[in-house]
C-alpha cells in the first residue's frame, strides 16, 4: 500500500485589483483598517440611472501593466483579470513569461457577465454606422470566458484551464475547481474572478434584481445584517491566486500563505432567501467535511451579507445550522461592506481577506455597519485581534447558488 502524502493545494500568491486598493497590500490595509470607499458612480453615461452608488476601480491604468495588443481586444473586466493575475504570479516569485513548464500551469475564471462596456461600445457602432464598422474583438472580448484565454494566452500556459459560471459563488467554487486540479496532478493553476458591471448596459441590466440597492447615501447603501438593510451595491474588480502543489511549491522555496482545505456548493433558486438557509447550511457542511474540520474549529466567517432581510436572516441562522452552538462566538465579518460585492469578484476577494487575517492574527471590521439584529458575533467598527488558523468562506449568488470555502493557515509566518 503507497504511504505517499496526497497532493495537498495551497495558495502561494494573491495579486488584486480592488475599489480600496490596486495591490494586495494596499487591499489589505483598507480592509484592516475598515474603510469605506463607496461614492457616487462616475462612469460615463451612467449618472442618470436609478443606482447612484458602488465601489468603483479608480486610478487603475491598464497600459501600464497590460500590452497594447491584449488592451485592443478585451473588455475592462479582463484588464482587471490579467492584471490582477500578473501581480499574483509576482507575489508567488513565478516568471509569468516563458514558463518552464507550460503545461504545467492552467487558468481557471469565474464570471457573472463578461464584457458589457465592450460590447455595448461596438453594438453602438453596429446600429448607427454599419456592420463594417464592428470590431473583429466584439466575438471575444464579451464572452465570459475571454479572461481565462487572454491570461493563458499571454503567459503562455498551457496546462487545463476553464471558466466557472456558476452565479456570484462562482468565485469559490473556480477556487475548488482550482485546488482539485492541483489535486489530480497540475502543478500550478492562476484562478480568480474580476468584473467590471459599471457600464451603462450592465447596469440597465443590474436594476433588474429586486436585491440591487438604490440608495443614494454611500454610508447607508450596503447595511446588512442591521434593521436598515436595503440590499447591496455592486463593484468592480476582484482578486486572482495563484494555487499549486505543496511539494512544488517548497521545493521552489515559496512561501505557502495558506491551503485550500474544503469546498461545498448547493443550488436554491434565484431570489429564493428563504431556502437559501437549508443550501447554504448544507454547502458548509460539506466543505467542513472536505476539509476534516469540526465547527469548533472555524476560527472566523467571512460573510456573504448581501443586505436584504430575508437573505441575511438565512445567512445567520444557516451559520447556526451548520456550527451549533459555536456559530455565536466564532467572529464574522463582512469587509466587502466598504467596496461593495464585485459579483464573482467578491468571495475571491474575501478569500485574500482571510489569508491576510489568518497571516495577521487579526479579524478584519465591517465597515458601516453599527447595529446588527441577528445573533452574530460581527466584528464593527475596528479589527479585533484573534488566533486565527481556519476561516469559512461563503457566497451566495442572485440566481441560487450557494457556496462554502475552508481555509487553513499555511506554516509560514505571517509577512
Amino acid at each position: 500500500m503507497s504511504t505517499e502524502r496526497p497532493r495537498r493545494a495551497v495558495v502561494t500568491g494573491i495579486g488584486v485589483i480592488a475599489p480600496n486598493g490596486l495591490r494586495a497590500d494596499a487591499y489589505w490595509k483598507s480592509v484592516r483598517e475598515g474603510l469605506g470607499v463607496l461614492d457616487r458612480i462616475t462612469r460615463e453615461g451612467c449618472q442618470d440611472l436609478p443606482l447612484k452608488v458602488a465601489g468603483e476601480v479608480r486610478g487603475f491604468d491598464a497600459s501600464a501593466l497590460i500590452e497594447e495588443r491584449f488592451l485592443v481586444q478585451t473588455d475592462r473586466f479582463s484588464h482587471y483579470a490579467m492584471a490582477a493575475a500578473q501581480l499574483a504570479l509576482d507575489d508567488a516569485g513565478l516568471a509569468r513569461e516563458n514558463p518552464a513548464e507550460p503545461f504545467e500551469i492552467g487558468v481557471v475564471t469565474a464570471a457573472g457577465s463578461g464584457g458589457g462596456e465592450f460590447g455595448q461600445r461596438e453594438l453602438q457602432k453596429l446600429w448607427g454606422q454599419g456592420s463594417k464598422f464592428v470590431g473583429p474583438y466584439q466575438s471575444i472580448a464579451w464572452f465570459y470566458a475571454a479572461s481565462t484565454g487572454q491570461i493563458s494566452i499571454r503567459s503562455g500556459f498551457k496546462g487545463p484551464c476553464g471558466v466557472v459560471a456558476s452565479d456570484e459563488a462562482g468565485g469559490l467554487d473556480g477556487i475548488a475547481h482550482a485546488a482539485r486540479a492541483v489535486r489530480r496532478g497540475t502543478g500550478t493553476v492562476i484562478v480568480g474572478a474580476a468584473e467590471a458591471p459599471l457600464a451603462p448596459y450592465s447596469m440597465v441590466c443590474q436594476l433588474g434584481y429586486p436585491e440591487l440597492s438604490t440608495v443614494e447615501d454611500p454610508d447607508r447603501a450596503y447595511r446588512p445584517f442591521t434593521a436598515g438593510a436595503c440590499g447591496f451595491v455592486p463593484a468592480e474588480g476582484g482578486a486572482m491566486l495563484v494555487v499549486e502543489d505543496e511539494s512544488r511549491a517548497r521545493d521552489r522555496g515559496a512561501t505557502v500563505r495558506a491551503v485550500v482545505a474544503g469546498h461545498g456548493a448547493t443550488f436554491t433558486g434565484a431570489s429564493r432567501w428563504k431556502e437559501s438557509r437549508e443550501g447554504l447550511a448544507r454547502a458548509i457542511r460539506v466543505a467542513l467535511d472536505e476539509a476534516e474540520c469540526a465547527p469548533e474549529e472555524i476560527d472566523v466567517v467571512f460573510a456573504d451579507a448581501l443586505g436584504v432581510p430575508e437573505a441575511d436572516s438565512a445567512e445567520a441562522l444557516a451559520i447556526a445550522d451548520a456550527l451549533g452552538t459555536h456559530a455565536t462566538r466564532v467572529p464574522v465579518t463582512a469587509p466587502k461592506t466598504g467596496i461593495g460585492r464585485a459579483y464573482c469578484g467578491a468571495p475571491v476577494l474575501d478569500t485574500a481577506a482571510a489569508v491576510f487575517a489568518m497571516e495577521h492574527g487579526v479579524v478584519p471590521p465591517t465597515p458601516n455597519v453599527f447595529d446588527i439584529c441577528h445573533d452574530l458575533d460581527l466584528v464593527m467598527s475596528r479589527a479585533r485581534p484573534a488566533e486565527l488558523r481556519t476561516a469559512l468562506v461563503l457566497s451566495r449568488g442572485l440566481m441560487g447558488s450557494n457556496a462554502a470555502l475552508v481555509v487553513r493557515r499555511g506554516d509560514d509566518s505571517a509577512r
